[in-house]
């Protein structure tokens, strides 16, 4: 199945739409992007890991999801207190159909790199660069997430926290 320009126009909107939520801390809007079924997964590197058998830096299903949303929303998260100021750029955005699928489902890849200012602590700029892996489908006339995988180029090595959604 060939995608159409229209296709690919509204999934690469959908990627910056998700991005500009994550970066401006509009995590209610952010997480009405997301299906019951989401899984939010930052393996320790880059590979194709099974989750439940490697550690991961944070592998959240939906409900975990929705807790660690709550906390962010009451504005008490104090690795968020003030929120860290982000801008993320997108780019080599690859899209896929799954295949085996009733409906369209649509893996996205694209590369990114987010700048974080730690506001509340060391006022350093982090740079977090890697590669995000979408599951994207339309549900009830909406594209919806349900799988957010991010792959931190130095995700092996030894991290700052990460308090907010990457």
């Amino acid at each position: 199945m060939t995608l159409a320009y229209e296709q690919y126009a509204e999934l690469r909107d959908f990627l910056y739409k998700e991005a500009r939520f994550a970066d401006e801390s509009r995590y209610s809007e952010w997480e009405a992007l997301v299906d019951d079924d989401m899984f939010y997964w930052i393996p320790r590197g880059e590979g194709d890991f099974d989750s439940a058998k490697h550690l991961s830096i944070s592998a959240d299903n939906r409900s975990r999801i929705r807790t660690r949303i709550a906390q962010l929303n009451t504005g008490e998260r104090y690795a968020q207190v003030p929120r860290s100021p982000m801008r993320r750029l997108i780019s080599n955005i690859e899209i896929e159909i799954y295949e085996g699928t009733e409906d369209p489902e649509y893996k996205v890849l694209s590369n990114f790199v987010l700048y974080e200012l730690r506001a509340q602590s060391t006022k350093n700029i982090e740079i977090w660069p890697g590669r995000v892996e979408h599951g994207i489908r339309r549900k009830g006339g909406q594209l919806k997430m349900f799988l957010k995988k991010v792959m931190l180029i130095n995700g092996n090595e030894a991290l700052p926290s990460i308090g907010f959604l990457i």
